[in-house]
């Protein structure tokens, strides 16, 4: 009978192997909002993607916003093609310190059935956007969002729910593109529909049995915030 014994395995081996002193020293840095800011705006970008489902994206969002360390904060990126970064101070491909330049491209696609979607405070808004519900209620609130461009393409594919749209106070709306409205209301009461000035805020789409609401913040959600 052999008393030599089998090699550990190759994952157990590397396992078992002291963590490299540097890599461990920058995975225990600290992280700033603005880190948390812009890893919560490539969590958006993987929506857009089909990556996360948006319940998905609701935890890692809160895993990301009470991450302290960047070990911490990359938890919620590891598996996600292209969005992987390293434990390193330098920029990396996907991930940096500086807000995500979001191109024309990039679409953030809001998606429920039944349910209410809400987004506030701040959060980081690319140039394009889907909302795409049906007999749920949508609560937009642009008032402290960090925009990547100064206009917003926002399309509507509304049924049978309301939509509540809250603009800075600068922002000016064109919702002369909404090509549909049936059985629906569309009130804006900012009264700054087709004019000049940045942020700019264009709505398309369509709206079936539904109500489109565009205010500025004061007003609608008022000094309790949204809901």
């Amino acid at each position: 009978m052999s008393t030599s014994a089998e090699p550990a395995p190759a994952e157990t081996a590397a396992s078992a192997e002291p963590m490299d002193p540097e890599v461990r020293r920058q995975r225990n840095l600290r992280v700033s909002d603005r880190e948390r800011e812009h890893v919560i705006g490539l969590l958006q970008k993987a929506i857009g993607r089909g990556l996360l489902d948006l319940d998905e994206f609701t935890e890692r969002t809160d895993v990301a916003l009470a991450a302290r360390t960047r070990g911490e904060l990359n938890t919620v990126l590891i598996d996600l093609p292209g969005l992987v970064h390293a434990d390193a101070p330098a920029p990396t491909p996907g991930y940096s310190a500086a807000p995500s330049p979001v191109g024309s491209g990039e679409r953030m696609v809001l998606q429920g059935k039944g349910s209410t979607i809400a987004r506030q405070g701040r959060w980081v808004v690319p140039a394009e956007l889907l909302v795409r519900n049906k007999y749920g209620q949508t609560k937009l609130d642009f008032s402290e969002a960090e925009l990547t461009s100064p206009v917003v393409h926002l399309e509507l594919d509304v049924k049978w729910g309301s939509v509540s749209i809250v603009v800075p106070p600068s922002g000016v709306v064109d919702t002369n593109g909404v090509g549909e409205l049936k059985w629906s209301t569309l009130d804006d009461k900012t009264g700054t529909n087709g004019r000049a000035g940045t942020p700019r805020f264009v709505l398309t789409g369509r709206v079936q049995g539904g109500t489109v609401t565009i205010r500025n913040r004061r007003g609608l959600f008022g000094q309790h915030g949204c809901c």
